[in-house]
């Protein structure tokens, strides 16, 4: 409905606290506030601090006796909506223009809003149907969150194009999952690696292949042997792409095509073949390297995005001589297939989420008794990263590892929150006084304070 209009739509993460929305909201500068009657009291906060919000709008108050308190100056979504004409004015727009702001975390601790196009939904749409072969006849299925372009880039615009239909879930349920998708008659459904990982881990059950699902979309890449038990055991085919918030269009396996160990695929192409998609891997300098050489992945299509909201040096610093920085190592083969290496950035990707690790230590800095710290990515066991927090104490200062993750929980998202921590007396820094994180990154994983295993419940 705001594409519609030419309106900009900036969706937040709902696992958000006050401050980390108000943050959102003071850099988009929205003027509506559109809130779930669960989150009202965050909401609510957040746009005190917010002077650009003039109009908010509760979504779905299920319990009529509610305290009416809590949502004074909100007007009722539904009550409005029942109540509203249809829109008839003819509005022009280009698709150039912004359609959404997405959030994504940054190496500065300061949340990014990336600029989405209309042109790059659409086309999003358009090569998601393409790559996974889809028609009127399939179902689309997602419990991805939507304050992501994920689910919006290729879930939702990709069953548009396909004149599919589309079922959502409200979050991912390892022990659902299979019933939901079976219920739904789904045929198509779109994850994140840790999906994955996770669903192998359940119980093996006779159902496990009754279902209509075809294929199984998603990222990063797994071992082949994992892969191929995983379209065994559930009877499915799977493809691996490459991709992120500020273009859709990386690379992906292709459907029916041997499978290369470690690979991510090869560029994305949209049916219309003047698009052009184009991935190369560059030095320092912008050059481009051999083949099977380390660097950086740089993109350029027609479905990349125009840049950061209102910081033009982060967006010259990713936008260079017509290519996107990615920011992520990788290599390319003779014909062409990405593999991906590592993330350049100090960024830890934990459940689906970017995390910057300095927005992390700057909330542990704020303990009184924490005299400094580092946050490092270490590997998870169901994949994809966790957050070991190393802490320097204040002298004479003692605390308990749980003092820190309920620090922590009150003013960070649950997924922001250290799943081990380790408490020493100094942390090895550089003659600059930066703390060496290459060095703990080269400890072993010691035994040390486990989230999961101290019994704490987050959520």
């Amino acid at each position: 409905g705001l594409a519609m209009i030419g309106a900009i739509s900036v969706p937040i993460n709902t696992a958000y606290k006050k401050d980390e929305t108000a943050v959102i909201l003071n850099d988009a500068t929205p003027t509506i506030l559109v809130a779930h009657s669960s989150l009202i009291d965050i909401a609510e906060d957040a746009a005190k601090l917010s002077p650009s919000v003039k109009k908010k709008l509760v979504v779905e108050v299920n319990n009529k006796e509610k305290d009416q308190s809590l949502i004074e100056g909100w007007n009722n979504f539904s009550e409005l909506l029942a109540k509203a004409e249809e829109f008839s004015d003819s509005v022009d727009v280009l698709p150039s223009d912004i359609c959404m702001l997405v959030y994504t975390s940054g190496t500065t601790g300061i949340p990014k809003g990336v600029t989405i196009t209309h042109q790059m939904y659409v086309a999003a749409g358009q090569g998601f149907a393409y790559w996974t072969q889809a028609s009127e006849k399939d179902r689309f299925f997602t419990c991805l969150p939507y304050f992501h372009a994920n689910p919006q880039y290729y879930s939702t615009m990709g069953t548009i194009a396909a004149g599919a239909t589309l079922i959502v879930r409200g979050r991912f349920s390892a022990s659902k999952f299979w019933q939901q998708v079976r219920e739904s008659n789904a045929t198509i459904v779109n994850f994140i690696g840790m999906m994955l990982p996770v669903l192998a881990k359940q119980p093996i059950s006779l159902k496990d292949r009754d279902h209509q699902v075809r294929l199984l979309y998603g990222s990063p890449s797994f071992p082949s042997r994992f892969l191929d038990a995983m379209e065994e055991r559930f009877n499915v085919k799977i493809i691996i792409g490459f991709g992120m918030t500020e273009t859709c269009y990386g690379t992906i396996e292709v459907i029916g095509e041997i499978r290369r160990e470690g690979s991510s695929g090869r560029p994305r192409q949209h049916p219309d073949k003047t698009f052009i998609n184009d991935v190369k891997i560059v030095n320092e300098n912008g050059q481009v390297l051999p083949v099977n050489t380390t660097g950086e992945i740089v993109i350029t299509n027609p479905a990349t995005t125009s840049g950061y909201w209102k910081n033009e040096t982060q967006t010259k610093l990713t936008l260079q001589k017509g290519y996107l920085h990615t920011g992520d190592l990788g290599s390319m083969d003779e014909e062409g297939y990405l593999y991906f290496v590592d993330r350049k950035k100090d960024i830890i990707r934990r459940r689906g989420e970017n995390i910057s690790s300095q927005e992390v230590e700057n909330v542990m800095k704020q303990h009184p008794k924490v005299l400094d710290c580092a946050m490092i990515a270490v590997p998870s066991d169901v994949g994809e990263d966790d957050i070991k927090a190393y802490i320097a104490l204040r002298p004479r200062s003692k605390v308990d590892p749980e003092e820190l993750i309920y620090w922590c929980a009150e003013r960070l998202a649950y997924f922001k929150v250290p799943r081990y921590i380790v408490i020493r007396a100094s942390l090895p820094k550089t003659p600059s006084l930066r703390i060496r994180k290459d060095l703990l990154r080269l400890e072993k994983h010691e035994d040390c304070f486990d989230l999961e295993k101290s019994g704490i419940k987050l959520k």
